[in-house]
């Protein structure tokens, strides 16, 4: 998975809605100790440094050397390179030992995740008790009828191109295997319903779509689906490339603890 996203990094770093605050406070609220922090798949490390302003220190951990190049200096964060070809006993050495870290997070990233491993890992590393894990994306964006209608025929040209593990963000991470009891977030089969509300303009969306991995799959295939035409509906129903609106991404979560 590395090598999809190192192709998107510098698009990633411009496209992602921003986390509220509130989520943050949220996990620390419900946290016995704020000692130590994982985020997995932390990208450019946007929810790593939201984090850190509840945590004394965050290891931020990726498999893509490319996007932690681009990572948001923070001086409570470290990040981490951490290939596939590392163990499962080295993750642990590395991020603390076992029963040593208060709050694991994973945003728009843990449908990638080898979650068996994942979740083995997260057992090991979890205070007992009191420590938190928490994961959450993003699948749609609201902006108006007109618009959405276009956007929904746009992301059916798209669905050929998607890894199958961008079903589960199709779905809401409604099947997502999430084996920890739920903490008031959403837990297994339940996740929790949340609103990203950000103002943007056409030109950063465009940015956005061009940083999804189908595109970037159809793209080396010799298809091009951002299109002039469909470009222009979008811009049109926007209402003009440099016009600001404020859109909503949708959003969900789910949050545990350590079965008993």
């Amino acid at each position: 998975m590395a090598g999809l996203f190192d192709k998107q990094a510098d698009l990633y770093v411009d496209a992602r809605p921003d986390y509220p605050k509130q989520w943050y406070k949220w996990l620390a609220d419900r946290t016995n100790g704020h000692s130590l922090a994982w985020d997995a798949g932390t990208g450019n490390g946007q929810a790593a440094i939201e984090v850190a302003e509840h945590y004394e220190q965050v290891i931020a951990t990726d498999v893509s050397q490319s996007q932690l190049q681009r990572a948001v200096h923070h001086p409570r964060v470290k990040y981490q390179h951490t290939p596939l070809s590392v163990s499962e006993d080295d993750m642990v050495k590395l991020l603390g030992g076992e029963n040593s870290v208060d709050l694991i997070t994973v945003a728009q990233a843990v449908h990638w995740f080898d979650l068996p491993r994942f979740y083995s890992i997260a057992r090991r590393l979890l205070r007992k008790p009191g420590g938190v894990i928490a994961v959450w994306c993003y699948n749609d964006v609201v902006v108006s009828p007109e618009f959405d209608q276009i956007m929904k025929r746009f992301h059916d040209t798209t669905l050929p191109y998607w890894h199958p593990n961008i079903q589960h963000v199709f779905e809401g991470y409604r099947n997502l295997s999430f084996p920890f009891d739920g903490v008031g977030l959403g837990s297994e089969g339940e996740p929790l319903a949340l609103d990203i509300p950000k103002k943007l303009s056409f030109d950063g969306f465009l940015g956005m779509l061009r940083s999804w991995s189908a595109v970037t799959t159809a793209s080396e295939k010799g298809v091009d689906l951002l299109h002039d035409e469909i470009i222009q509906e979008l811009e049109s129903a926007w209402g003009g490339s440099k016009s600001i609106r404020p859109v909503v991404y949708k959003a969900f979560m789910l949050a545990g603890k350590l079965r008993v």
